[in-house]
């Protein structure tokens, strides 16, 4: 068996990845998340839309999105970053590890584990961000009845 890595390979990865990786994922995530929150109702302009008009469609798209929250409808899905965050390091960590088994046999496998766990986790959490900031199921099929109910077709979220 090889070398185990040391805890102090392990500090220094940790604060490498402290000193320029945690920044940039930070402000990723911050610009993937904000990308994805707000979505709404897309509405097919059909005559009940034109009869109304694009403002009094707007004020009943908001309507119903208030009625939604107000009745309880959880707006995001369940999902949990933890999850996906830990479930990216593992996947990481196994893929590059083995990568770095059969390409340098066990000397640099720790080191490949931690960098594949590293990649992993930070792509587990992006995923995992960018899925919370959808509205749930429950959410929008609620919005899309209540948006039918007055006379409106859904075509989609965005």
């Amino acid at each position: 068996m090889g070398k185990p890595v040391s805890v102090y390979t392990i500090l220094m990865m940790a604060s490498n990845f402290k000193r320029f990786g945690v920044p940039i994922l930070v402000l990723s995530l911050l610009v993937l998340v904000g990308c994805a929150g707000g979505r709404r109702p897309v509405l097919y302009p059909n005559a009940h839309f034109h009869s109304v008009g694009e403002a009094r469609a707007h004020a009943d798209v908001d309507h119903c999105l208030r009625s939604a929250k107000d009745f309880g409808a959880p707006v995001y899905g369940g999902t949990d970053v933890a999850r996906d965050t830990a479930t990216g390091g593992v996947i990481g960590g196994a893929a590059a590890g083995a990568w770095g088994l059969v390409r340098d046999g066990e000397k640099d496998a720790g080191n490949r584990a931690l960098a594949g766990a590293a990649a992993g986790g930070a792509a587990g959490l992006v995923r995992g961000a960018l899925r919370a900031g959808k509205p749930s199921q429950t959410f929008r099929g609620f919005v899309n009845r209540c948006l039918s109910e007055r006379g409106y077709d859904v075509i989609g979220w965005q």
